[in-house]
């Protein structure tokens, strides 16, 4: 994560930004965002993603770059990673070319866990359950899913997902924009 922070300092003072202005494009308190630079806090992928906006960088930019430009995303190159504040693991799908929209990923969710807090942002969602069960709250009604069940959405809906098994759950996630 330390790269991360660093690359954020780095991409700001590049853009002549202050705190303030870079707060100001974000939303994202000044305070926050000095403690973010100093790697004082956890960074949630929302954050991230509105920084990215701010500073006119895919969110890709802040993560190992695994350019594939033969399309092909074989299963030894799907590597796992998880997200600071999240409790999920994930694997990308997808590769990595000019204009790609859709992010999809594999996504294992701990037993008992609830992914982070309910949220909304621009683009679509889909989920299809590969093993397991989950449960979807999508702008207040809850949707139980079993293995072999989906869900598809548009992320400006208040949403949050969790696993309310004592096991673990995978998922088939496809995302709009992209964010990794």
């Amino acid at each position: 994560m330390e790269e991360i922070y660093k690359r954020i300092r780095d991409l700001r003072k590049q853009h002549d930004y202050t705190l303030k202005d870079l707060s100001e494009k974000t939303g994202l308190s000044v305070s926050f965002l000095s403690q973010v630079e100093r790697g004082a806090t956890s960074l949630a992928i929302t954050s991230l993603k509105k920084i990215a906006d701010a500073l006119e960088v895919p969110i890709t930019d802040f993560f190992e770059n695994t350019s594939n430009q033969t399309y092909v995303v074989k299963v030894e190159e799907q590597k796992p990673f998880r997200i600071e504040g999240n409790t999920a693991e994930y694997r990308r799908l997808a590769g990595d070319f000019s204009g790609r929209m859709l992010e999809p990923m594999i996504v294992t969710l701990d037993p008992n866990t609830v992914q982070g807090s309910v949220f909304n942002h621009p683009g679509e969602e889909f989920f299809y359950v590969l093993e397991g069960a989950v449960i979807f709250e999508v702008d207040g009604k809850e949707y139980l899913l079993k293995s072999g069940d989906s869900i598809h959405y548009p992320s400006n809906l208040p949403h949050v997902w969790s696993n309310p098994l004592n096991q673990t759950t995978k998922i088939l996630s496809v995302l709009t924009p992209v964010i990794f």
